[in-house]
């Protein structure tokens, strides 16, 4: 626990110091151009709220229950409460929402209190609305693991502010409704005139996990008058603890005499007690000043945002979407480190992994590009609940790995930071876990985490229709495969080495040599006797089996099964059937040759059957480099963002994901995209003529496009160093010796990057 000790000591520090400091490094003020709206509107899911980077606490506004992220952008619907503890981004069931604050004037004899809002404001760190039922101003700022609110009252007399423990999202009525999070217990106490305490606790949600507990400790800057408290909704006076008896409880704090006045709360959250609750306070924020913290958590913002400068001519649109693109990378997951209730640790810890089936493919290698050192500590983390639970997540909430959408792609990141030649990792120990995945059934909830279908895959080859997703976990194993046979062979285990990278063409077990509008071969399903499936039951009605005939474009969720169990998770065989991110070369080959491929990629992208919105199709508008065409790739990946990306608030196309989808902008934009698990990157025309990474270990890494322009989107040419530069991809090595790359730019397609190919395992070997 020393080390604990250490961490958090050191982030006391940290924060402090850039208390002291803020007024030199804000001078920079990237930060300024974040703006949390976008994606708060449409699909993406955003939290609005305020933030630390990565931090633990996340207080922001809830007025509908059955949202993500609590929010609505529908004015029309009304703020019931401020939790302290969101995700961002996600989809599926709500996860969190937990001890729910609001300010009130007048009805002190209800404990259901709802306005309408007007003034809305979110910046990096910042949030602050008017509710204009009562005319209180509510102002939201953070430190990693403690909200600091500051109320500003109209009214003279019955003002009051409520704190619910035993509020959350996705209630639901159905007892244990699949992804709906369930109630189990909650305590509120009031410990003196200006601090109360208590907990929350509640199970389920997206990833169907066990009980996880919310304590926190709330000090207020000046004394209520008194207070009220109540249990399953029956308010009483006086009564200072609301034992759990399997109720939900709460309390209202009065204030008289506020009229024009401010009373300030600093609401502490912890997974471990109540104590450690109030001295995540005392460590963070042991002072009342508002604008302190503020200036403070932006400081920690600066500090990465700063990391990648984008040319200063770039339009305010454009930085807006950037820096706003990276600000929504770095909210998920979550810095736990000292708040894990599980098992006493001395390294770091992270929760709300949701899911890495996401965040592998861009956000991930953001990461490793800006802040090294975070991605060692997550990759530990993932080793630690390998230690512990038996298996890495694929996705992770609540202190419960679940859910696993096809892939164990936390051997991904395993292999990706090996690869990528991380230092401070125990490979060896990572290696075990990947052949945990690789070799030992989960059995019974095969949602939860390890290779579901995995007796199917290594004894047939492939996952049958026995088993749900079959088509998608076939082909995220054998990648899953590879980056364990990338692992093993740099460990001298040659037999591991062996036997994956020969498992890693498993993929080709399931494609079949059909036709569909104009392309040959498909990612089709099999029975377990090794006969093709060529059409799916959906139903029996009336004694009668109804089915539909399963073609390249069929999708057989949610017409005919449930979400989870079609024969491809979210997508169709026409966008599945590209991600073979290890051996292009041999899909190239069994699609007919590049021109056979390059018709098979326009057919894609022309005919609408590519989904932005979907993580499998990430690196398939990079495809046409493996054909000598990198000029078609940035002319597919720019008509995308272009219809897709923008700085309004329904900017984002889908679900953000934790930052997957902001994170694939940001590459894009600057003009290189990883194979993540690979240790190279894409090169493609960039969305400025300057960019500037400032590298963890001091050293910059420049890439220059002079005369980028609308028409000048191609590259003629480049040179990394001063040296001609031929190929269209650059290793991650080249990146972190710093240096530059410099790329001429024109306005037709040139020969650059037409002849040198990037790696494929089956022209590497």
């Amino acid at each position: 626990m020393i080390q604990i000790q250490k961490r958090e000591n050191n982030i006391k520090a940290i924060f402090i110091l850039c208390c002291v400091f803020f007024s030199a490094v804000l001078q920079a003020q990237h930060h300024q151009y974040v703006d949390p709206f976008i994606g708060s509107e449409g699909e993406g899911n955003v939290f609005i709220g305020p933030s630390c980077p990565f931090g633990m606490v996340k207080p922001g506004p809830d007025n509908n229950k059955a949202s993500n992220s609590g929010y609505s952008a529908d004015k029309d619907k009304a703020i019931y409460g401020f939790s302290q503890v969101h995700v961002s981004g996600t989809g599926g069931g709500p996860k969190y929402g937990n001890i729910s604050v609001m300010p009130f004037s007048g009805d002190t004899g209800n404990i259901k209190h709802e306005s309408l809002r007007s003034n809305e404001v979110a910046k990096a760190a910042y949030y602050s609305v008017l509710l204009s039922k009562w005319n209180i101003k509510t102002e939201i700022t953070t430190s990693p693991k403690v909200a600091y609110y500051r109320f500003s009252f109209a009214n003279n007399d019955n003002n009051g502010i409520k704190i619910d423990a035993g509020h959350f999202l996705g209630e639901n009525p159905v007892p244990n409704a699949r992804e709906a999070q369930q109630f189990v217990g909650s305590e509120i106490e009031i410990v003196s005139e200006t601090e109360v305490k208590g907990y929350s606790k509640i199970r389920g949600g997206w990833n169907n996990g066990a009980t996880y507990t919310v304590y926190f400790h709330a000090i207020f800057s000046q004394p209520f008058s008194h207070f009220k408290t109540w249990k399953d909704d029956q308010l009483v006076s006086g009564e200072k603890v609301q034992m759990d008896e399997g109720k939900k409880t709460g309390a209202l704090l009065f204030f008289h005499s506020m009229q024009g006045k401010q009373v300030e709360m600093k609401i502490g959250i912890s997974y471990i007690s109540p104590l450690k609750a109030k001295k995540n306070i005392s460590t963070e924020i042991p002072h009342w000043q508002f604008e302190k913290t503020l200036a403070a958590s932006q400081a920690l913002w600066e500090n990465l945002l700063s990391r990648i400068e984008i040319d200063e001519d770039a339009s305010s649109d454009q930085k807006k979407m950037f820096y706003t693109a990276l600000y929504h990378t770095m909210l998920m997951p979550v810095d736990r480190t000292g708040e894990n209730p599980l098992w006493e640790n001395n390294g770091p810890y992270y929760d709300d992994f949701y899911a890495i089936w996401d965040t592998f493919r861009s956000s991930n290698p953001l990461i490793t590009l800006i802040n090294t050192s975070r991605e060692v500590d997550i990759v530990n983390a993932l080793l630690q609940i390998y230690q512990r639970a038996g298996y890495m997540p694929d996705a992770r909430s609540g202190n419960s790995n679940g859910r696993t959408q096809g892939g164990s792609n936390a051997e991904v990141l395993i292999a990706d930071a090996y690869v990528k030649k991380l230092k401070g990792i125990n490979y060896y120990l990572g290696l075990e876990a990947m052949l945990k995945d690789a070799t030992v059934p989960p059995g019974g909830n095969e949602e939860q985490e390890g290779r579901g279908g995995l007796t199917d895959y290594n004894t047939l080859g492939y996952v049958s229709n026995n088993f749900v997703r079959a088509g998608n976990r076939t082909l995220e194993y054998a990648y899953n495969d590879y980056c364990l046979a990338m692992v093993a062979k740099g460990l001298g285990r040659n037999g591991e080495y062996f036997r994956f990278i020969k498992q890693s063409n498993n993929w080709q077990n399931l494609w079949r040599p059909i036709e569909d509008n104009g392309s040959s071969g498909f990612i089709m399903p099999k029975d377990a006797s090794g006969k093709w499936i060529d059409s799916i039951q959906c139903d029996v009605s009336n004694g009668r089996a109804t089915y539909v005939k399963y073609t390249p474009l069929a999708q057989d969720w949610p017409i005919c099964v449930c979400w989870w169990c079609g024969f491809f998770y979210e997508a169709s065989s026409w966008e599945y059937s590209f991600y073979v991110p290890h051996d292009v070369a041999t899909l190239i080959e069994k699609c007919g040759g590049k021109a056979a491929f390059e018709k098979r990629l326009n057919t894609l992208f022309n005919n609408g059957y590519y989904n932005v919105g979907n993580e499998p199709s990430f690196l398939t508008p990079n495809l046409y480099h493996w054909i000598g065409r990198p000029d078609l790739s940035s002319e597919r990946i720019w008509q995308i963002i272009n219809k897709h990306y923008n700085a309004s608030r329904s900017g984002i196309p889908g679900n953000d994901d934790s930052g997957a989808m902001s994170s694939w902008l940001l590459f894009h934009s600057i003009g290189i995209y990883p194979n993540a698990g690979q240790s190279y990157y894409l090169i493609n025309a960039p969305a400025f003529k300057r960019t500037v990474i400032h590298q963890e270990h001091g050293k910059d890494f420049v890439i220059k496009a002079p005369r980028l322009s609308a028409k000048n989107m191609y590259i003629q040419s480049a040179t990394l160093n001063g040296k001609p530069f031929q190929q269209s991809w650059i290793e991650h090595e080249d990146i972190t010796a710093g240096g530059e790359l410099v790329l001429e730019m024109g306005d037709k397609p040139s020969s650059w990057g037409r002849t040198m190919l990037p790696p494929s395992l089956s022209t590497s070997k």
